[in-house]
């Protein structure tokens, strides 16, 4: 069944054990990074060809944001050694070029497989998160880059068959990316709340993520067990929503300031969602959700409840005073000329998914907004935020 949740628990790593029994597997190809080495499930694998005589080959040969040749790579290692099942342990890049190898292991190695279709196979996919946040393990999109340009793959047969929530992987990581990577979820639950392609199976996905993030944060913060493990099913929740809505101008506005800046993925999705919150509360007259403006009001009321607020201004000045309080902050601005290189980096695909209608003019201000800048945008108006 695609998508099975398999939990660590007293028996350890059993889940994973029946996986293997109950799909006949003898062998796997297992794509992970290094940071492999620092988890306990490593010594699983390694012990896995003694103890079960399952044999294991590592694929490691990809960086972050993995490139096509990577990949290209990844499949033609698997298809010498053909193993049973793709196993991806890491964060969304490991999780990315796992995908792509059992989407293309049965297509042409003498063409593009980014030009090709998609060929459906039965290669289970075995997912096991590292970080709670990109949830990765719960959609049927990845990412590569070719040619030094962003490639967006999706299709539902990289969904994992299977998921395996191990919240002891969380306990190593350092402060700043435990906040950055739960940032991540909580823009995609929100973001998922407010697509234009939402619904009612999303919305419940995002609402039990937004509970659960609120509820566990300041226990995933301290590193404590519970937090790690209920952030960890938080990011899968939202993870979920976005496989069916996808995200929004929050990211659509993100990718740049996290490449011109250094600044991690979720951190610079929050600033977007921040700065983008209060503004669409603002101008939902300009709204593009084909269900009407009535309809996004209501989404908008309804996502303030579900962070347990009386409206959606409340919940977007309770999001703005938690990156505060996170000491999320936002970059300098180093050039001038990195305005236009923001305002031009926004992929307009990404922003048809958004309910309110963004112009040039729009994605400016609201970049000014993230950047601190002095306001020279739409209206000249400070917002209630500052």
């Amino acid at each position: 069944m695609p998508g099975q949740i398999l939990w660590k628990t007293g028996e350890g790593y059993g889940g994973i054990d029946s996986f293997l029994a109950d799909n006949h597997i003898k062998s796997i190809f297992l794509v992970c990074d290094g940071a492999i080495g620092f988890l306990e499930i490593d010594h699983y694998f390694r012990e896995l060809p003694d103890r079960l005589g399952i044999a294991v080959e590592r694929f490691m040969e990809f960086q972050p944001n993995p490139q096509y040749e990577s990949v290209v790579e990844g499949v033609r290692r698997f298809r010498e050694r053909r193993r049973d099942a793709v196993f991806a342990v890491g964060g969304g890049s490991a999780m990315d070029v796992a995908k792509c190898i059992k989407l293309y292991a049965d297509m042409d190695s003498a063409g593009n497989y980014l030009e090709q279709p998609i060929i459906p196979n039965d290669i289970p996919l075995f997912a096991v998160p590292t970080t709670a946040g990109t949830g990765s393990e719960a959609t049927k999109y990845a990412v590569i880059y070719y040619n030094d340009k962003k490639q967006s793959i999706a299709d539902d047969n990289c969904i994992p068959a299977a998921v395996f929530l191990d919240a002891d992987v969380l306990r190593t990581l350092p402060s700043y990316q435990k906040k950055s990577t739960m940032l991540d979820a909580f823009c995609h639950a929100i973001e998922s709340f407010w697509s234009i392609h939402s619904t009612e199976e999303s919305r419940a996905y995002a609402a039990e993520a937004l509970r659960l993030i609120l509820a566990d944060l300041d226990s995933y913060l301290a590193n404590e067990g519970v937090g790690n493990a209920n952030m960890l099913y938080a990011a899968h929740l939202a993870g979920k929503a976005i496989n069916i809505t996808q995200t929004t101008a929050g990211h659509a506005m993100c990718y740049k300031l996290t490449s011109l800046y250094g600044i991690a993925h979720g951190h610079a999705a929050a600033l977007c969602v921040d700065a983008l919150w209060p503004y669409m509360l603002e101008h939902t007259g300009d709204s593009v959700d084909s269900r009407g403006k009535h309809f996004l009001k209501k989404a908008f009321s309804d996502l303030g409840h579900a962070m347990g607020c009386s409206d959606a201004t409340e919940a977007a000045r309770m999001f703005h005073l938690l990156l505060q309080r996170m000491e999320i902050y936002a970059p300098a601005m180093k050039d001038r000329e990195d305005m236009e290189i923001l305002v031009h980096s926004v992929n307009p695909v990404r922003l048809k998914n958004n309910p309110v209608r963004l112009s040039g003019d729009s994605i400016r201000h609201l970049y000014q907004k993230i950047l601190h800048l002095e306001e020279t945008g739409l209206d000249g108006e400070e917002s209630k935020y500052d």
